[in-house]
């Protein structure tokens, strides 16, 4: 399975995907909006984890081109911004989850 992680924040983009690729998954990652954009339209990707806020743009765009442009890879977004209407709006441009960042990655805990 191949993910594209576009997340800017690069501790928590390197802990989702040391976490995926030792779930045997394949991996891309992109930290802006111009390159997250990029590869999502470009590539063929099994699951898209998408952060809103990112330098240059919102992930909610990008969700939108993408889904303008048929790609239909599935979207989870992953947003600091946790209220029901934040939510509302992500599903309504076309993702097919969300989920806030008070997640714990299970093998990257150290409790």
């Amino acid at each position: 399975m191949k993910i594209l992680i576009i997340e800017d924040e690069l501790q928590l983009q390197g802990a989702i995907q040391e976490f995926l690729v030792g779930e045997q998954f394949l991996v891309e990652v992109a930290s802006t909006f111009d390159s997250g954009l990029e590869k999502a339209l470009t590539y063929s990707y099994d699951c898209i984890l998408l952060d809103i806020m990112l330098p240059g743009g919102s992930g909610l765009d990008i969700l939108k081109v993408m889904r303008q442009e048929g790609v239909k890879s599935p979207v989870l977004i992953l947003s600091a911004k946790d209220s029901v209407d934040d939510k509302v709006v992500g599903l309504e441009r076309g993702a097919d989850d969300y989920l806030a960042k008070l997640f714990i990655l299970r093998n990257c805990w150290h409790g």
